[in-house]
């Protein structure tokens, strides 16, 4: 595909995203992109600034959010496509999110010091600013630490190493994901009720990145397109040519819409850029 479409991206309202908003759609100018859309964590403040810069810089744009939803004991993240900034449910459900993650943010810390793992956790906190800490943000603080030069189990996050891609991200889904020993369960909406919401709220609902929570289970693939979505992001840097083949396919199947996004975060994926 050539490069001129992007859905998903982050900016600093994301929590571990790097840019301001408009900052990012000059980046994606720069790139050379045509039509893009902000799709931050569970937050809709960047949309109006990104927008606005968007269309000084002659970009299409869309207005999107990232939801954090659970279906079948697992989280999964929903993209709501064509939804308005200013819609009292999203607002409302981003205060709740940034509740819970201030709460989050300090168990995890916790959690991750129970592993035997060295940071200063005020240095943490300076990375999250008004947000709760996040792993990447311990990651980044963790790695820089001298105390952990020795630890075999941050080797692969080093340069050269099998985790070295995306090494902040790939702390979080080795470490503290689902199931993994720094886990921290937050109370996400249903994946259900949320596609419903973004029914209701004129919006199209769209399964992001599978392939990073589920690999190619098409089971569980099968239950979440009965809960009404309306298209899948085969086209993801998280997935592998098999895996944009299998969801691509999946989603026509079923008369669904394909979408692609980079899931650019900044320093947080240094190996996504523009």
């Amino acid at each position: 595909m050539e490069n001129w479409l992007d859905l998903h991206m982050h900016s600093c309202y994301s929590g571990d995203g790097e840019y301001e908003p408009g900052r990012l759609m000059e980046l994606c100018a720069e790139a050379g992109l045509k039509t893009v859309a902000l799709a931050d964590h569970n937050s809709v403040q960047g949309i109006a600034a990104a927008r606005k810069r968007a269309h000084e810089l002659g970009l299409a744009y869309l207005n999107a959010v990232e939801i954090d939803c659970r279906y079948a004991g697992r989280t999964f993240h929903l993209l709501a496509y064509g939804i308005r900034e200013d819609d009292a449910f999203f607002i409302n459900l981003e205060k709740e999110f940034h509740k819970q993650q201030l709460t989050a943010g300090e168990q995890l810390m916790q959690l991750v010091k129970a592993q035997k793992f060295y940071f200063d956790e005020q240095a943490a906190r300076k990375l999250a600013g008004n947000g709760g800490v996040e792993a990447e943000q311990i990651a980044e603080v963790m790695l820089a630490d001298s105390r952990n030069d020795s630890d075999e189990r941050l080797q692969c996050y080093r340069p050269g190493g099998s985790r070295s891609d995306n090494p902040l991200v790939n702390f979080f889904w080795d470490f503290c994901a689902d199931g993994k020993p720094c886990n921290v369960p937050m109370e996400f909406p249903s994946f259900a009720d949320m596609v419903d919401q973004i029914h209701a709220s004129g919006g199209a609902a769209v399964l992001a990145h599978p392939g990073a929570n589920i690999g190619q289970d098409k089971l569980m693939a099968d239950g979440l397109i009965r809960t009404g979505i309306d298209g899948i992001e085969a086209f993801s840097n998280y997935h592998d040519a098999a895996t944009r083949h299998f969801y691509q396919t999946l989603a026509e199947k079923n008369g669904l819409i394909v979408t692609a996004g980079s899931d650019f975060h900044g320093k947080c994926k240094p190996s996504i850029h523009y």
